[in-house]
């Protein structure tokens, strides 16, 4: 008996030896005073918000909701401290309490943050505020997807961003000269994938440093798309840079659901075909041969080429594979969202893709909701600013970006990215 209890016995001991980890307690204590501190006492006496969540066509309509800003924003901010204090309890006992502790937790910062900012200003429609937030997200996803899988398989691509243009650009020449946004859609992942095809032969031929590699290839494609823009773009715009849209395709019933239906169910085929991407990269990666020797390649090469596994061949058909899902994520810059090409007009979500990513430790589930909270972040800015919420526009303006430094600094917790990630493979 003594000699089956010893493992356990041993597991708890290394388990008190190991240190406290006390950065996810103090992120949440802080963000809990400053929702009961800062949106809950210091909310407007009397005030009212009001949440509004009908829109046309839904199968019952729910009416407003009216509350009062100061009383309702302290017992969010209360329920807040009541989630920091468990944390902080999980964390002097060494156990992660699991992902329902930040959902909740952000769920109610949000509420008590969107109470407070709302006191008298107007309606939060919140259907619209997630509508926007998915739209926001869809090249983030796209691009955290195509980091995943590069990653997974050893290579960093700091190029997503030059790919999200490459894909912006193709899709949107395509679709003009054609008049179809639907041939654009099929062009924009030729223009990821050449651009991953320029990124696999310097790292995987030459050895050449992955990070510098992505750096330069993001300003030659904003170099070439810029040039292309200024000479053939603007000098015949009728047939090179127009506005080609893709049609909203709403799912009969779904889209009638409230508050989800319209912000789930009433979207193009990219958005659709975004949802189906990360399904399947989220049962292939874990259940699959093909993501068994991705996770193979990514983690020890050498042992996966022991048994037969083509290392950097595999590493160039994935990293070209993902190539594709960027020029996908591009393509909702145009044709996605019926704008024409701009300059520039990624406007550096690869990277932050990138911290998606991260932020959603290399998972598909993980990177997806990680991407939704940056495009939240993001659309919340533009709606508060359009109901004069007390907060400075500069700031809104930052507000993605700041999610974006606090939620890698402080929420991630403890990750560790593959181990073979951005280390040449040389075959002996």
């Amino acid at each position: 008996m003594s000699t089956l209890a010893a493992p356990a016995d041993d597991r708890q001991t290394l388990a008190a030896l190991q240190p406290i980890d006390w950065k996810l307690p103090i992120v949440y204590g802080v963000l809990a005073l400053l929702a009961l501190v800062g949106f809950g006492l210091a909310a407007p006496g009397g005030a009212q918000t009001t949440f509004e969540f009908a829109t046309e066509g839904d199968f019952f309509t729910i009416p407003p909701v009216v509350v009062p800003a100061k009383a309702t924003a302290i017992v969010l901010g209360l329920f807040c401290a009541v989630l920091a204090a468990y944390a902080t309890w999980a964390a002097r006992r060494r156990f992660e309490p699991g992902t329902w502790l930040p959902v909740c937790f952000g769920v109610l910062f949000m509420l008590a943050f969107l109470t407070w900012a709302g006191a008298g200003n107007g309606l939060i429609a919140t259907t619209s505020l997630l509508a926007g937030a998915l739209a926001l997200s869809v090249p983030l996803i796209f691009g955290a997807m195509t980091g995943l899988i590069g990653e997974r398989s050893g290579i960093v691509n700091i190029a997503i961003e030059g790919q999200l243009l490459a894909g912006a650009f193709c899709a949107a020449v395509v679709a003009s000269a054609a008049k179809n946004p639907y041939v654009g859609l099929i062009a924009a992942p030729i223009g990821g994938m050449l651009v991953a095809c320029v990124l696999t032969f310097f790292a995987i031929r030459y050895w050449v440093d992955q990070i510098i590699i992505g750096v330069v290839l993001n300003v030659l494609v904003v170099g070439l798309t810029n040039f292309l823009f200024s000479t053939v773009l603007s000098a015949d715009e009728a047939t090179w840079n127009t506005r080609e849209q893709l049609p909203n395709l709403p799912i009969p019933g779904l889209r009638s659901i409230p508050v989800i239906g319209e912000v789930l169910f009433d979207q193009n085929i990219l958005v659709y075909f975004m949802y189906v991407v990360v399904f399947a990269l989220q049962f292939l990666l874990f259940r699959s041969r093909w993501g068994l020797r991705m996770r193979a390649i990514g983690e020890h090469p050498r042992a996966a080429d022991t048994v037969g596994i083509n290392v950097n061949r595999w590493r160039a058909i994935n990293t070209i594979l993902a190539g594709g899902i960027a020029g996908l994520g591009g393509a909702f810059f145009t044709v996605g969202s019926g704008l024409a090409f701009g300059k520039e007009m990624s406007a550096g979500q690869g990277y932050i893709a990138l911290a998606a990513m991260i932020l959603g430790k290399w998972s598909p589930k993980g990177a997806l909701f990680a991407a939704l909270l940056f495009g939240f972040a993001k659309n919340l800015g533009n709606s508060l600013s359009a109901i004069g919420a007390p907060i400075p526009p500069d700031l809104l303006l930052m507000l993605p970006y700041i999610v974006t430094i606090f939620a890698v600094a402080g929420f991630v917790g403890r990750v560790r990215p593959p181990a073979a990630e951005g280390v040449p493979y040389r075959k002996q």
